[in-house]
């Protein structure tokens, strides 16, 4: 069991780092500035951050949060009945509370909220988890590409058709719907805008009166990647793969497959993008459904790279380090929201769209260090990160108090 945690831990850990990578564009600018570095406007070295963050982290480090939450259900549902509690209701109980986690944080902090889909997600999901983990893993993949694959379809003409209009050869009718797209795109960087500068409490109330379903609205345009991807953790968990029953050399395959050939499509795809100077429609299509294989590809890529990794890292200090952030990413995820508003909203520093775009990396080197500056010291003396033991505390509110040593009930 501890290897198994440690392994889940590190690999969460790098996830957690890694989604900051990509999240650090939402706290800095709009919500559409995260879709393409020309919105809300085209900066020197802007556009570099924003390939590179495209091609090594985007889709790729929330696919793997997602992967290892549904794997982490299936440790919670057999930790629950080590303990004689019923695994489903101490499930949805602990997910109950995720969700008021999650919009307590839109509301106060942040219009990026996962937790809130997660829960949603991870409920549904976890009505599934006594299948075979086979036709589990199987009706998960099938539901991810037929999905994405649908929606590809519709995408595909709409990237034409913004072509033949920015060419000049579209249709009336054509010309008025992409300006038509312009104009909502303007309306929602201008909203947008509004929020990220306004003082705390102003800022609160207009996310609750002009957007208080964003959360759900985040939910069904996330669900067809959310929900297949928890189901494929759970399945891979009961197949082995964290526990080393996997062969070294499958891993390798794995890893190199996923990684060269995921990578190698993000590559074309933001390369294209950028040779066209980043089409708006092209870019939602590029960030959305037409990106979907290749960040399957690469974060299992990316899983099995980090499953062969953990051994020669764990009794290094950057495996520890990293193990531990991973022990605290509810904590590290919701507590870089607080820094990083801190730093970039109205109520902050108001550094939001201010600072160059380019800038970007060093915050996230910063972020990254203070990730992986506390956990171990906090760990050592509390055994749980501040945020996991009030969460824990209230997913076991009545029930009797666990017996677990803490990494276990982390998980």
């Amino acid at each position: 069991m501890p290897e198994r945690i440690g392994a889940l831990d590190f690999v969460r850990g790098v996830a957690v780092l890694g989604i900051l990578a990509i999240n650090v564009t939402g706290f800095w600018g709009p919500l559409l500035a995260t879709f393409s570095p020309a919105m809300p406007r085209l900066e020197p070295g802007g556009a570099l951050w924003f390939i590179a963050a495209y091609v090594l982290f985007e889709g790729k480090m929330r696919g793997l949060f997602t992967i290892l939450f549904g794997a982490s259900m299936m440790l919670f549902a057999d930790a629950a009945d080590r303990r004689g509690a019923n695994p489903d209701l101490m499930q949805v109980r602990r997910l109950l509370w995720l969700m008021l986690f999650g919009y307590a944080h839109y509301a106060l902090l942040w219009w990026g909220d996962i937790l809130l889909p997660y829960a949603v997600c991870g409920t549904l999901a976890f009505t599934l988890r006594r299948l075979a983990p086979e036709p589990l893993a199987a009706s998960a993949l099938l539901l991810f590409l037929a999905s994405h694959g649908l929606e590809m379809v519709g995408d595909l003409a709409t990237i034409a058709t913004e072509a033949r209009v920015l060419g000049g050869h579209g249709l009336p009718a054509e010309a008025a719907e992409q300006a038509a797209m312009m104009g909502r795109i303007a309306a929602s960087i201008a909203a947008d805008t509004r929020v990220l500068h306004a003082p705390f409490l102003e800022a609160v109330r207009l996310r609750l009166t002009t957007a208080p379903f964003l959360p759900l609205e985040s939910l069904g345009a996330t669900f067809f990647e959310t929900f297949p991807l928890m189901l494929l953790g759970m399945a891979l968990l009961r197949m082995g793969l964290f526990t080393g029953e996997w062969e070294p050399a499958s891993l390798r395959r794995m890893a190199v497959i996923g990684i060269g050939l995921g990578g190698a499509m993000s590559a074309a795809l933001i390369g294209w993008a950028a040779l066209h100077h980043f089409p708006p429609g092209a870019m939602f299509a590029i960030m959305g459904s037409l990106a979907a294989i290749p960040h399957l590809a690469m974060t299992l890529g990316y899983l099995a790279a980090l499953l062969l990794l953990w051994p020669r890292v764990q009794d290094r200090a950057i495996g520890q380090r990293l193990a531990a952030a991973g022990r605290c990413a509810f904590t590290n995820y919701l507590g870089t929201t607080f820094v990083m508003s801190a730093l970039f909203a109205g109520w902050g520093l108001g550094l939001g769209g201010m600072l160059p775009r380019a800038a970007l990396p060093l915050v996230v080197l910063v972020g990254w260090a203070l990730m992986l500056a506390w956990p171990q010291w906090w760990l050592a003396r509390f055994g749980q990160g501040p945020l996991e033991a009030l969460w824990r505390r209230l997913t076991w509110w009545g029930p009797a108090r666990s017996t677990l040593p803490p990494a276990a009930g982390a998980a």
